[in-house]
Parts: C-alpha cells; sequence; structure tokens
C-alpha cells in the first residue's frame, strides 16, 4: 500500500480520460461554463447539497473557490475536478475527494454533482470510475466513503453499481438546505474496487 502521495500529483498534471468523459482540476476559463450550468440546473440540484451562499455563481467566489481547491491539492486534503465531454468539451458536473486523512486511514470522502441536461447518460458513471482509479492508484488511498440522502435513489444506485457497499445509516449527519438530515453511508475499499474492476473489464 503507498502511503504518500507522489510528488508528481499535482492540479495541472493530472487528465482523467474515459471514452466520453474527460475529467482534470477547474481554471479560471471555466468560471462562466460553471455559472451558467449551475444556475439552469440550481432547482435539481439545490435538494441536495447546502444553501448556496448568495454570491454562489459569482467570478470572485469561483476564483475563491479555486484557490481553496489549489490548496487542497498541495496539502493533500482534497481533489476536486470538473468533468467535461470529450467531444464537445462542455462542462457536464464536478466530482471531488475532500477530507483525505493519511496515517492509518487513509482514506477520503466522495462528493458529485451534475448539470440536469446531462443527467443519466452515463457521465458520472464513467466519471466515477476514473476518479476511483485514481484514489487508489495514484493517491494509494485504502478506502473511499459516500453519503447520500436516503431518497436520493439514483445516487444511491450510482454507488452501488461501482461497487460501494451500504454500511449504514447516520442521523442528522449532513446540514443539506439548512436542515440537518439523515443519510447513508457508504464505502469501497481497494480491494473491493480491484475485483468490482476486473468484473467490469471481462
Amino acid at each position: 500500500m503507498r502511503l504518500f502521495r507522489s510528488l508528481s500529483t499535482n492540479a495541472s498534471s493530472v487528465r482523467l480520460e474515459g471514452e466520453q468523459t474527460l475529467v482534470r482540476a477547474p481554471v479560471e476559463r471555466d468560471w462562466r461554463d460553471y455559472a451558467e450550468l449551475r444556475a439552469a440546473s440550481r432547482a435539481f440540484l439545490e435538494p441536495w447539497e447546502p444553501t448556496w451562499p448568495t454570491d454562489a455563481l459569482s467570478r470572485d467566489a469561483f476564483y475563491r473557490r479555486l484557490n481553496r481547491y489549489a490548496g487542497d491539492w498541495r496539502d493533500d486534503s482534497g481533489y476536486s475536478m470538473f468533468l467535461f465531454d470529450r467531444k464537445s468539451s462542455a462542462l457536464v458536473g464536478g466530482i471531488s475527494l475532500s477530507n483525505v486523512r493519511r496515517g492509518v486511514a487513509q482514506c477520503g470522502t466522495l462528493g458529485y454533482w451534475m448539470g440536469e441536461a446531462y443527467a443519466g447518460q452515463g457521465y458520472m458513471r464513467e466519471g466515477l470510475t476514473l476518479l476511483l482509479e485514481f484514489c487508489f492508484g495514484e493517491l494509494g488511498l485504502h478506502r473511499v466513503e459516500a453519503a447520500c440522502l436516503p431518497h436520493n435513489e439514483p445516487s444511491r444506485k450510482l454507488l452501488l453499481g461501482r461497487g460501494f457497499s451500504e454500511d449504514g445509516y447516520a442521523r442528522k449527519y449532513l446540514k443539506i438546505r439548512g436542515t440537518w438530515q439523515d443519510h447513508l453511508l457508504f464505502s469501497l475499499l481497494s480491494e473491493d474496487h480491484a475485483v468490482n474492476r476486473d468484473t467490469i473489464q471481462r
């Protein structure tokens, strides 16, 4: 098991490519596409997310977000990326690994969002597969954790379909839209991922 991340792991050098999906770290030029996609998908996304600040889609807020992301990459504490359609280069969503813990834990927490116009088209399924390869390969993690609201059936199916186990039920686990809400808890171990990957490739 790799205990320390590769020194070559930085935002500008990581590009994860699948058949239809490209995953990379966001950059300044992505702001307008990000703001437009999130604005168009607001009603679709808000039921599953923390309350949006009043300036959530502003250029300054986006640049502050990029600064936080860059610090997380440098500190090996988080890895936030955007998903793009490979053919059109359209931004379709985002995926991240946060709260990375090293030492005896070697784990992190998965998060993701998808633009409404691109939901259900396989982008997140492939993006998650690419990110998991990055987590268990380049980052050398042992465990990836995730959580979703109990009634978020698409998210539950996505996680189970990629080999995650449903581990339990956490009461008032995260504050969503200003209210503490219960969540289902999931996890995927490196050895589980290896078996799942081999099954998919057969």
